[in-house]
């Protein structure tokens, strides 16, 4: 049974989700990156999720968010459905669009964590010998100097949505500095920490990279080659600094402590048992008494 998330507001995650048999169902191309910015626009204006980083590679995705409300789930789970949805229907596909476990989403506990993580996430490209640089992916990507700048603008895809339905004619989606640092700050600490990474990605590799032509080639079917790690490590918390680590962690087994013992108040028949701060699920679906809600 997999353990419950701590869904607290004002949290700061890494977040990953991964294509159905590493296939690579979001290459780039103009309509799928037209239908992911438009739902991760809309997403995180009805979520109220603040966007701090992305960027959508062939196979996976990568976004440092910031969840103000608590409500990351429910955000997760309106992007990946309605993705699912359109980009299933854009590849003729009836199967299952992402890899059977959930998304992952890996607490950052400090300012130097989030800064470490969204330049991670921009430099992935890079790193996985695709471009030289992350301005060159023809993917969505998300260049340092967008944060706090010009917000992106796009419009409702023709493609799968409807245009007399729910969804707004246009989207916008501005990208913010996170928790503990001004916007000029921000990206100039984050687009320092891009060229390190990139600089050693190409010196790793040589030089040589698929490059965009070719990555926009490849068949949605396509895999990447044996080799790639698999059945790695699913962390739910990530700091460089060991004692801040070993801190969010406490407070982490803190939380399932408490919450199995709410639970087993309940389902012994105790309906007023109140679940710790962060409780999600239960209390969403079911409104048990939370820590922290009225």
């Amino acid at each position: 049974m997999t353990a419950p998330r701590q869904v607290l507001p004002g949290t700061t995650h890494l977040v990953t989700r991964r294509c159905a048999q590493r296939q690579f169902l979001l290459r780039p191309g103009k309509t799928i990156n037209e239908v992911f910015l438009y739902l991760l626009a809309v997403a995180a204006e009805r979520f109220g999720i603040d966007v701090h980083a992305f960027c959508v590679l062939s196979n996976h995705f990568h976004l440092v968010v910031t969840d103000r409300h608590a409500r990351l789930p429910a955000f997760h789970q309106f992007l990946d459905a309605l993705l699912a949805r359109a980009l299933n229907a854009l590849l003729g596909r009836w199967e299952a669009f992402w890899a059977p476990n959930s998304y992952s989403a890996v607490t950052l506990v400090s300012p130097s964590d989030i800064l470490d993580k969204a330049a991670y996430v921009l430099a992935n490209p890079t790193a996985a010998g695709l471009v030289r640089s992350g301005r060159l992916w023809p993917g969505l990507w998300s260049a340092p100097e967008r944060v706090g700048g010009e917000a992106f603008e796009i419009s409702r895809p023709k493609h799968f949505f409807d245009a007399k339905g729910l969804l707004p004619e246009r989207a916008r989606l501005k990208l913010t500095p996170p928790p503990g640092f001004t916007a000029e700050e921000f990206r100039e600490r984050l687009a320092a920490s891009l060229a390190d990474r990139e600089a050693s990605a190409v010196k790793e590799h040589g030089g040589r990279f698929l490059g965009a032509v070719r990555v926009t080639a490849q068949k949605p079917t396509d895999r990447p080659r044996p080799g790639e790690p698999r059945r790695t490590l699913n962390p739910r918390v990530a700091s460089r600094d060991k004692w801040k680590r070993i801190e969010a962690l406490g407070r982490l087994v803190e939380f399932l402590r408490r919450y199995r013992a709410a639970l087993a108040e309940r389902c012994a028949g105790n309906a007023d048992a109140v679940f710790p701060a962060g409780t999600y699920l239960l209390r969403v679906a079911h409104g048990v008494p939370c820590e922290g809600f009225g």
